[in-house]
């Protein structure tokens, strides 16, 4: 299968085909005109399960207490860059496609804010302004190594245990922290524990409106590519308290008999006007959830989970499912921290229950995968084995809803232990992937190879930047490079994996380093949107 080339591209083609059938002296026959690949669909055509073209692959950063990134408050804004510059290059290095940075632990910013004070976790000071824009440095650098940023909110928490953080004092909050404005809105979580934090009430439709505006801040300054929530809704319940909203509920509950049904309509709020305002400013941008992995057990509710943990429906109040179910999010990253075996919460049970949550919906479902849980002290036997992470990977392979895996989180990648990670990446990441495609797809012009030669680093391509289409869903942003042994012509399956896809890129050249020297290759480039929708292959350019 093949796609004409517009004859205004003939002339730039030409040329590289008559010249390599004579340097090569091969059979290979020069078509009487010169074709781009096509792109099929991988559906009619075998492909290798092991390297899909599209899939998910991303790495939580987590900000909060230092987790990731920043490693330590107070470091310099140079070396602040310098460790995540780290962290994008370990993600490329292992053919990630994502990260999935917390820019919003609690109430504070890794961006100037006008709504909410400086995050504590860069300087050591809440409030404290670090002297530059750390989230415009985090979009930037990770695009350029052709890596989706999405940035994750935490939308309700407003401080952390003391005594690093305010614990449930507002007066030790910054001045410009909303809650130090607006006391009413502040719910302490538990009392009178060490474990105690601050929360927004989101009960309060201002403190929900609040929230919204601060993220959405980001959302129009920034160019991310996903807004993404967390597990964290009402708090998780402490033994024998209860969360202190009964003054919110007498004033907002009307209609309501059951405090839980008016907690979770709260949250589908919160949930619902996100999404409307997310892709009312940027209908590009994706809006996700990672969820506790249990959304009820088919014990209380028929329709869930053959599980007995906790529900997130209860506990947290969050209807995940019905958010499914009503479109109200792009994708869903359930964390499934479990093992296979599991008998409270299998996930060989709970991976199979997502796929059908999912099924004949337009959400994306990704699994959260629970990296630190390798030969972490405490866990069952299951985690001390280093295949126990691949055979998640593998097992997603029955369910074609599975579109990728998130893991948690970045020290615990690099930490590799057990050599886990160097096994996920040689069975389910040997090759480049692009994100899965979504939304509405553009005809794209398939790009057309200008330059190819050998260098001292290996084999350079240049190719001519593709010319956009209409709208942002129509905008190249990124291209796909592939190669072939020998001189040939690929055909369309030969595309519809990753098999010999070598790099993705967001500029219009390449150097495969990986080439070697004096072995002829074929090389074919594709162009991709911003929604990861991929046009036609370039004419085939032999070096």
């Amino acid at each position: 299968m093949s796609v004409r080339v517009p004859r205004l591209l003939i002339a730039a083609t030409a040329g590289t085909l008559l010249a390599v059938t004579a340097l090569t002296g091969s059979a290979v026959a020069a078509p009487a005109e010169p074709t781009a690949v096509a792109v099929v669909d991988p559906r009619t055509c075998t492909v290798n399960p092991a390297t899909p073209k599209h899939q998910m692959r991303a790495m939580w950063i987590a900000s909060v207490v230092n987790i990731d990134w920043p490693s330590a408050p107070g470091k310099s804004e140079a070396e602040l860059k310098a460790e995540y510059d780290g962290w994008l290059a370990l993600a490329k290095s292992l053919n990630f496609n994502a990260v999935i940075v917390q820019v919003r632990p609690h109430a504070d910013a890794f961006w100037p804010s006008p709504l909410e004070p400086w995050s504590q976790y860069l300087t050591g000071v809440a409030g404290q302004d670090p002297g530059w824009d750390p989230l415009a440095y985090l979009v930037s650098k990770a695009h350029e190594q052709n890596l989706e940023f999405h940035a994750w909110f935490n939308p309700y928490r407003a401080s952390m245990p003391a005594p690093g953080g305010a614990g449930t004092d507002l007066s030790k909050l910054p001045e410009n922290n909303p809650l130090r404005q607006h006391p009413d809105w502040a719910v302490p979580y538990p009392v009178n524990n060490a474990a105690g934090r601050l929360y927004f009430n989101p009960g309060i439709p201002e403190a929900r409106a609040w929230v919204q505006d601060a993220i959405m801040d980001a959302v129009t300054k920034y160019d991310i590519d996903g807004v993404h929530f967390d597990d964290y809704f009402y708090p998780y319940p402490a033994a024998g308290q209860d969360f202190g909203d009964d003054a919110a509920f007498a004033r907002y509950g009307a209609g309501f008999a059951d405090k839980g049904d008016w907690r979770r309509n709260n949250i589908d709020l919160l949930i619902k006007e996100m999404d409307a305002r997310v892709h009312a400013a940027k209908p590009w941008v994706k809006f996700g959830v990672s969820p506790f992995g249990i959304w009820r057990n088919k014990a209380a509710d028929p329709l869930g989970s053959d599980t007995n943990g906790t529900q997130s429906y209860d506990a947290n109040f969050a209807d995940t499912r019905k958010w499914v179910k009503e479109g109200w999010i792009d994708y869903i990253v359930p964390q499934v921290y479990w093992n296979i075996g599991l008998a409270v919460a299998d996930y060989a049970k709970l991976v199979p229950w997502w796929a059908d949550v999912v099924a004949g919906t337009d959400v994306q479902l990704y699994i959260g995968q629970a990296d630190y849980k390798v030969a972490a002290a405490g866990q069952p036997a299951a985690w001390f084995d280093p295949n126990e992470l691949s055979g998640h990977l593998t097992l997603n392979r029955q369910y074609p809803q599975v579109l990728g895996d998130v893991h948690f989180s970045a020290v615990q990648v690099r930490e590799n232990r057990l050599g886990a990670e160097t096994i996920l990446a040689a069975e389910h990441r040997s090759r480049p992937a692009f994100p899965p495609a979504w939304g509405p797809a553009k005809p794209l012009l398939f790009p057309v190879i200008t330059g190819a030669k050998r260098t001292a680093e290996g084999a350079e391509l240049r190719w001519h930047k593709t010319a956009s289409g209409a709208g942002p869903f129509g905008e190249v942003t990124s291209y796909g490079v592939y190669r072939f042994d020998g001189v040939t012509v690929p055909q369309g399956c030969d595309l519809a994996d990753a098999s010999h896809l070598v790099a993705t890129v967001r500029g219009t050249t390449y150097t495969d380093t990986t080439a070697e020297p004096g072995k002829r290759y074929t090389y074919v480039v594709t162009a991709l949107d911003r929604l990861w929708h991929e046009s036609p292959g370039s004419p085939p350019r032999w070096i």
